[in-house]
């Protein structure tokens, strides 16, 4: 089983919304999903992403492949966890 940590779309026509998910490949993008790791708002100007980083850090470390999106998500993550300890 290959697991994937991928974007799932919520949003209505014209105002996407996005939960970041952990699913398998396999599932459909909007489908089943094993655990929701937060959220994504691309119409909001600052802080338009929510993630839990420790729960991210444990299913890569477990081998889930984030996507693109969601890898430059867990590396601002990173970046500002850094920062504000």
């Amino acid at each position: 089983m290959a697991v994937r940590i991928r974007m799932k779309r919520i949003g209505t026509k014209n105002t996407p919304v996005f939960r970041i998910v952990v699913a398998d490949s396999r599932s459909p993008r909007d489908g089943k999903f094993i655990e929701e790791l937060g959220t994504y708002q691309p119409r909001k100007k600052d802080q338009n992403f929510v993630l839990d980083l420790e729960r991210a850090e444990y299913w890569v470390g477990k081998g889930a492949q984030p996507t693109e999106t969601v890898a430059s998500f867990l590396k601002k993550a990173k970046r500002a966890a850094s920062s504000a300890a």
